[in-house]
């Protein structure tokens, strides 16, 4: 069976066409810059083609007729035609509490999901629009949602909610929800597959670290708790967002600034974070060239990285009653070796023994403790998109 997976961002179409139950990637790539100027399209296939191409991609709906246009093109295409495509499985950032699980796609889905675009205002559109596309170019084949916050769905009602008056709760669903579960669910399990152990009986710590970070305690194999909140602003100092941050503080800053709610929103999420205390760039690599070269501020973002994420690994593992896993993914998690190190050092008091030799091995599955540690530490590159191809799969297979 053959599943295309749709991956729509505020400007960009990440997807995969893969081969199921086989697991096997036929073709996969990336539209950048949907809506703006000089957009591009990346593909690869396994036959070798490897393409990048400039045109004119206003909308998602241009972008994903052109990505079927070469999926089924004689020269670089993998498919003889669309009708080969058994399903669809899309991302979908929120899906607030209407959904524990991924589920088909049908018209109270989708109303259920406009409902939702008020908490996901810079994610849900785009993802519905994936969505209405492909409704009108394979009306024919199911579609199945796959969302980040189902997995978290599964946290209690004392660790998700909020201490505000119980009616806002009622009234506008304000609670933590939690991000990225897609990626949280596939590299636990992964990570257990490895250790060859049973998720359930397995208390785990996930560090989901990138331009956009979390960390999930997963305890028998369910989301206990995760660090983000009712949006991605919450938990972990990110890229460009706050993490956590003093509500009072936040009032403080926007009467001294006399800045707008939404101007406010622009501060939290796209000015500060790694950014805003190195000034120097919200990318990792480039901190740390900042901060070799006697940079104090990168210096000062990294060790404010790593202290939080520490912090929130210390929490967890109280909050679980003790750790036996930590796994690391992302871009950060996977790549960048010495935020990992600053991260773990002084970790041995939970158990934690780590095995020198691998600690600078970056983008493969790695087990960073020692044989005899207490607590295992490894790395597992995420792979969201298998997930919902997994998801996909078992949803239309019934």
């Amino acid at each position: 069976m053959k599943i295309i997976i749709l991956n729509c961002g505020s400007s960009s179409i990440k997807y995969e066409l893969v081969e199921m139950p086989e697991n096997k990637v036929i073709a996969k790539g990336l539209v950048e810059k949907v809506g703006l100027k000089n957009s591009v399209i990346k593909h690869k296939n396994e036959a070798g083609v490897d393409l990048k191409m400039e045109m004119s991609i206003p909308n998602h709906q241009k972008g994903i007729e052109e990505v079927l246009r070469i999926l089924v093109s004689p020269e670089n295409g993998s498919l003889k035609s669309l009708e080969e495509i058994s399903a669809i499985g899309h991302r979908v950032v929120h899906g607030g509490e209407a959904f524990s699980g991924s589920v088909p796609i049908t018209k109270e889905v989708i109303a259920a999901l406009e409902e939702c675009v008020e908490l996901a205002p810079l994610h849900n559109p785009p993802n519905l629009a994936g969505i209405y596309t492909m409704q009108n170019l394979l009306p024919e084949t199911p579609q199945v949602g796959v969302f980040d916050t189902a997995f978290h769905q599964t946290m209690p009602e004392h660790v998700y909610l909020y201490a505000i008056p119980f009616i806002l709760y009622e009234k506008y669903k304000v609670r933590r929800y939690g991000f990225h579960g897609t990626s949280h669910k596939y590299i636990s399990q992964r990570a257990c597959d490895i250790l060859s152990v049973n998720i359930k009986d397995q208390k785990i710590i996930t560090c989901h670290l990138g331009n956009g970070s979390s960390m999930a305690a997963i305890k028998n194999g369910k989301s206990f708790d995760t660090s983000m909140g009712m949006t991605p602003a919450e938990g972990l100092i990110m890229g460009t967002r706050t993490g956590d941050i003093d509500p009072g503080a936040l009032l403080y800053m926007a009467e001294k600034e006399e800045t707008s709610i939404k101007e406010t929103s622009n501060l939290l999420n796209k000015n500060s974070g790694m950014l805003g205390i190195s000034g120097v760039s919200s990318d990792m690599r480039d901190i740390e060239n900042a901060a070799n070269e006697g940079n104090h501020r990168a210096q000062l973002a990294l060790d404010m990285f790593a202290y939080r994420a520490k912090k929130y690994i210390g929490a967890y593992a109280a909050a679980m009653g003790g750790v036996d896993i930590i796994v690391f993914a992302g871009g950060i998690g996977e790549m960048d070796t010495e935020t990992r190190k600053r991260i773990l050092s002084g970790l041995d008091f939970l158990g934690v023994d780590l095995n020198p030799k691998n600690l600078d091995k970056k983008g493969e599955e790695t087990i960073l403790s020692s044989a005899d540690s207490k607590v295992k530490v490894i790395v597992v590159p995420t792979d969201e998109e298998m997930m919902i191809a997994k998801d996909t799969y078992e949803i239309v297979s019934r």
